[in-house]
């Protein structure tokens, strides 16, 4: 069934057009995936399907009576209920039906309308048909509804009748979701519903749209949640849209076969171009050719030609590197605890070991301390117990995901250029133009960027700074998936040591070697990614003791003891196999990025115009050359770790 249908939408922003020409069709069951970078117009476009705004060309078709459920970006409630009060809100027409049932009850057990068979056969008959209904309709089951999407979405913890001023931001907008989802329209418009949820909501998050009955088109940067979910993906660039069955990572792969077949056609079509004018300016003059010159000439004004293909989104050139090395022990912190205004410690005590080129996360529910934590560690907080000890050599880099370090009276310019005064002023631009920040982009002032681009410029700082330490607080925050895939890629080649937070699963997988779970009772250790970890909870999960007190028939204690970091003979080794992992991967995709600009240089050596230039043709051929030797040295070192 057809819900929704936009028709060639146009929108801008003063004399910038954000949308083009668009035009869009969902329907019962579809799970669609809106994509594109920061500024793209996603957000416009769910405004305007939402009817929150108008379009200013096109137009929308709405299926009669559907019900279309809208959660804006960090939308937040503002009632002044609290939150029971406000949920229950979703189900009036079920307290109406109950209220309505009692009237009845009490006409019922009336004397006066059992001397009147007649009224009291027809109550009766209303009063079951009012049962039926409500019993059928699952007005039994509101309160467990609602337990169950309040429990789901971190709410367990928090008393119902707290009044709903009471909750932080990420709480009234995680509240505003879990009404929306009890709502259940036929079609839900989400605007990053991700935000401000831990990994146990995501993953309940996604478990219930994955059966969820109506359609959804919903707006994310995380590409675990985007594959999860998606069966579609829209993809919003250039102000029009293209859309494609399949997750996003399906997505990516056909957008990348579908950008080289645009470009060898192209390519193809430039060279059939150069060869017919070279053929014209040849014999155009002759006479005994002459004939065949002008024909050719008609072909060519004839001739359809190819737009050369848009360049992809621009990309922050990202790079993290360190003056020096640290020493092999990097931190060593025992029994560490934090508490906040002489209150008690937020959580038990923790100890954590860090080596030299290990990537270790951490991970727990939100407001269970990660980030006090790690402002422990570097010493930003004082410690209500325990020992911190950083190992020698060490520089830290820190990222605060809630960006304190920036200034917001200063422009972006200013805020680099103040942290590093004996650079040049060209140099500074220089950096901040790798992180998307170009002309009159630098005197912007810090209190007005957007939170992708207050991200790039704390980045810009951290980079500059040469750690080889990177403490990072959450670095995927407000960052689109074109900017999460350079920072990626950067801390891949990062030689230094990563101890960071992430909610971000597809990232935890990317860049973790080992996991420590924060809890209320606790840390918890893991060795491996985000899937390794997974598993190895699900194994937990269904391993019972048979023993009393969480002993096994050995007598072995299995309970995981807060703060202690558990035996592990071969846990270094293991540690060297991932980081050995983790370079080929790296190999392997500058291989293949050497290999394919190999083939390039040997396609441009064909070209009419680098062969007959001997100046060019020598340029190409030494940088061929180039490209083929460090292309020999990446396969020796590809063998060897293969082999290794």
């Amino acid at each position: 069934m057809l819900l929704l249908q936009a028709n060639r939408i146009g929108k801008s922003i003063g004399a910038v057009p954000i949308l083009s020409d668009l035009s869009l069709q969902i329907e019962s069951g579809d799970r669609i995936g809106l994509v594109g970078v920061n500024g793209a117009g996603k957000s416009t476009l769910l405004r305007i399907l939402a009817g929150e705004t108008q379009p200013d060309e096109g137009d929308i078709f709405r299926a009669k009576d559907i019900r279309i459920g809208y959660l804006e970006q960090n939308g937040m409630l503002t009632s002044n209920r609290t939150i029971w009060e406000e949920m229950q809100l979703v189900f009036g027409h079920f307290r109406e039906a109950e209220q309505k049932l009692r009237r009845l009850e009490q006409d019922m057990a009336d004397p006066a309308l059992a001397d009147d068979p007649a009224r009291y056969d027809a109550v009766l008959r209303q009063y079951a048909a009012l049962s039926d209904w409500y019993r059928e309709s699952g007005g039994f089951a509101v309160d467990a509804k609602i337990k169950s999407v309040l429990h789901g979405m971190g709410f367990a913890a928090i008393p119902p009748d707290t009044p709903i001023p009471h909750l932080s931001g990420g709480q009234k907008t995680r509240l505003a979701l879990a009404r929306l989802l009890l709502m259940e329209p036929d079609l839900l418009l989400l605007d990053e519903p991700t935000n401000h949820l831990d990994i146990e909501a995501l993953e309940w998050l996604e478990q219930f749209l994955r059966g969820y009955r109506g359609a959804i088109l919903f707006v994310s940067h995380d590409r675990h949640f985007l594959d999860a979910l998606a069966t579609d993906i829209v993809e919003i660039e250039h102000a029009k849209a293209v859309r494609r069955p399949g997750n996003y990572s399906k997505y990516i792969e056909w957008k990348a076969e579908e950008t080289e077949r645009k470009w060898k056609a192209y390519e193809q079509q430039q060279e059939q171009i150069a060869r017919m004018e070279d053929f014209i300016r040849r014999n155009i003059a002759r006479a005994s050719t002459a004939g065949r010159a002008r024909s050719r000439r008609k072909m060519l004004e004839r001739m359809e030609r190819m737009d050369k293909p848009a360049a992809g989104p621009q990309k922050a050139a990202i790079r993290f590197t360190i003056e020096r090395p640290t020493g092999r022990d990097v931190l060593r912190a025992e029994g560490v605890t934090v508490a906040h205004g002489g209150r008690a410690p937020l959580f038990p005590p923790v100890s954590l070991e860090l080596r030299r080129g290990e990537a270790v996360a951490l991970i727990g529910p939100n407001g269970v301390g990660k980030t006090s934590l790690l402002r422990g560690l570097i010493g930003e907080l004082p410690l209500a117990s325990g020992t911190v000890e950083w190992g020698a050599g060490v520089k830290i880099g820190y990222y605060d995901q809630e960006q304190r370090g920036l200034n917001p009276e200063n422009s972006v310019l200013d805020e680099v250029w103040n942290a590093f005064p004996r650079m040049e002023e060209s140099e500074v631009r220089t950096v901040l133009g790798q992180f998307l920040f170009s002309g009159d982009d630098v005197k912007k002032k810090i209190a007005s960027l957007s939170g992708g681009e207050k991200a790039r410029v704390a980045l810009a700082k951290l980079m500059l700074l040469n750690a080889n330490v990177l403490v990072l607080d959450e670095p995927t925050n407000h960052l689109d998936l074109y900017a999460k895939e350079a920072l990626e890629a950067a801390l891949m080649e990062y030689e230094g040591t990563l101890l960071f937070i992430s909610h971000d699963r597809y990232f935890l997988n990317k860049m973790a070697d080992r996991i420590v779970e924060l809890t209320p009772s606790g840390a918890a250790y893991f060795l491996g990614n985000y899937d390794d970890y997974a598993e190895k909870k699900r194994t937990l999960a269904e391993w019972r003791p048979s023993g009393p007190n969480g002993r096994d028939d050995a007598g072995a204690d299995v309970r995981l003891r807060a703060g202690a970091l558990p035996p592990d003979a071969g846990r270094e080794a293991r540690r060297e196999e991932r980081m050995r992992a983790r370079r080929l991967e790296r190999l392997e995709a500058r291989i293949a990025e050497l290999e394919q600009k190999a083939e390039r240089l040997e396609a441009d050596m064909a070209k009419p115009d680098i062969y007959l230039d001997y100046k060019k043709l020598q340029d190409v051929q030494a940088e061929l050359e180039r490209t083929k030797n460090e292309l020999d040295l990446a396969y020796v070192e590809w063998t060897e770790l293969a082999d290794g």
